[in-house]
């Protein structure tokens, strides 16, 4: 490809990312930041914790987000209770040789959630049977479930009690703007502690 190309390229790609984040950001959109941030805030301060889940990409999402909660993201505070459930190898390789690679998730909810926790689940299709299962597990117990996804209507979007979508099918352009949603997030939640 020639570099006249590649730059057309580029911008155009550059465009297309500009574009979905105008459709995203509406004021509609920041209010379900906002109440979504309230609701992980009132449940940490009840004594309850937050589970994330995704694969792939959703899975360095998931170990991100739980960093930035549990560390620091903007400024000195407590530790909050966030747990990403991609990230022990021992638990996920046992349960998908055992049993079977959609119960990697669903498992550790069933031990680690309680009623009133959270699980942020997140998927760029809203098409993850392991994902799903999780929801529908954390449903059965009562916990709320935040879900990360790309265009609706998905399955994953019907087992959640909140549901943040980006209207794209395109992978990489629906996890930029789930890091976007997610920071914002941490900036919202941060705040409160």
């Amino acid at each position: 490809m020639r570099k006249q190309k590649k730059l057309e390229f580029l911008r155009g790609e550059i465009k297309s990312h500009i574009e979905l984040l105008n459709s995203v950001f509406d004021s509609s959109f920041l209010e379900k930041l906002i109440k979504i941030s309230d609701l992980i805030v009132k449940s940490i301060k009840r004594g309850n914790k937050v589970l994330l889940c995704g694969n792939g990409g959703s899975a360095a999402d998931c170990q991100h987000f739980s960093g930035e909660m549990i560390n620091r993201f903007k400024k000195e505070r407590k530790p909050l209770p966030f747990i990403s459930l991609t990230t022990d190898t021992s638990v996920i390789t046992s349960i998908g040789n055992d049993y079977k690679f959609e119960d990697i998730f669903s498992k550790q909810v069933l031990a680690l959630g309680r009623r009133n926790d959270i699980l942020i689940c997140f998927s760029t299709s809203g098409e993850s049977k392991n994902v799903i299962e999780a929801a529908k597990k954390a449903k059965g117990i009562k916990m709320t479930i935040i879900s990360l996804t790309g265009k609706i209507p998905n399955t994953l979007e019907k087992f959640s009690d909140f549901n943040i979508s980006v209207p794209s099918t395109h992978t990489e352009k629906v996890q930029q703007i789930h890091l976007i949603i997610y920071h914002l997030l941490c900036y919202l939640i941060e705040e409160e502690f």
